[in-house]
C-alpha cells in the first residue's frame, strides 16, 4: 500500500515539476532572482497569517496558496538560471518553516479566541508533525539515507491547508486542521520507519 501511494505521489510530483519547468522557461527573462521570489512568497504567507487572524478566510486562502505557488517557482527559477546552491536552498527551507509556523500560529489564535480547544490542540500536533517531517528528511539525508517517504510532504500540506482556509466559511477549517494533524503525524511515523529500515538493510 505504501509503495503504491509513493508511486502516485512521485508521479504527480514529477508532473508538477515538469509543468513548472516549462512555465519558468517562458518566464526566464523576469527581472527577479530566485531569492527575491522566495521573499515575495514568504511575504504573501505573512499577509495570509494576518488575514487569517481577521478571519477573512477566502482572501487568506488565496494569499496562502499564491505564496506557496511562488515557493514552487523559486527553485525552478534557480535551476533554470544556474543559481541553485546551498545558500538559496537554506534560505528557502528556513523561510518555508517560518511561514508554515506563522500561518498555523494565526489559526491557533483564532481557535483560542473561539474557545475551540480540540482544534487548537490539533494545530499544535500539526505544527510539531510538519516540523518533524522536515527534520526527519534533513537528518536522514545528513546520514546519507533517503528521507522522502510519507504521505504528507510540504506540497500535500499546502493543498490541504489551502482548501481548509478557502472553505472555512463553511466550517471546514477545524476539520481540515484535524486531518492535517493526523496525516502529518502518520507521515512522521512513515519516514521514521523508512529510515530505520534502511539502517537495518545497511547493517
Amino acid at each position: 500500500m505504501n509503495a503504491h501511494l509513493e508511486r502516485i505521489q512521485h508521479g504527480y510530483t514529477s508532473g508538477v515539476r515538469r509543468i513548472v519547468a516549462d512555465v519558468v522557461r517562458s518566464l526566464r527573462r523576469i527581472p527577479l532572482t530566485a531569492n527575491q521570489v522566495t521573499a515575495i512568497g514568504f511575504a504573501f504567507n505573512l499577509v495570509a497569517a494576518a488575514l487569517i487572524y481577521e478571519e477573512l478566510w477566502i482572501a487568506a486562502g488565496a494569499a496562502f496558496l499564491l505564496g506557496s505557488v511562488l515557493d514552487i517557482f523559486d527553485g525552478a527559477i534557480a535551476r533554470s538560471r544556474g543559481e541553485d546552491g546551498p545558500r538559496g536552498a537554506f534560505i528557502d527551507s528556513t523561510l518555508d518553516r517560518i511561514a508554515e509556523g506563522v500561518v498555523l500560529a494565526a489559526i491557533a489564535l483564532v481557535f483560542a479566541r473561539q474557545g475551540a480547544e480540540w482544534a487548537l490542540a490539533a494545530v499544535f500536533v500539526a505544527l510539531v508533525a510538519s516540523f518533524m517531517t522536515s527534520y526527519a528528511r534533513a537528518r536522514a539525508e545528513a546520514l546519507g539515507l533517503d528521507g522522502t517517504s510519507g504521505l504528507m510532504a510540504r506540497a500535500e500540506r499546502v493543498v490541504l491547508l489551502g482548501a481548509a482556509l478557502v472553505f472555512a466559511p463553511l466550517g471546514a477549517l477545524p476539520w481540515g486542521v484535524g486531518l492535517l494533524a493526523l496525516l502529518s503525524a502518520l507521515t512522521v511515523a512513515q519516514r521514521t520507519r523508512h529510515v530505520l529500515a534502511q539502517m537495518r538493510d545497511d547493517s
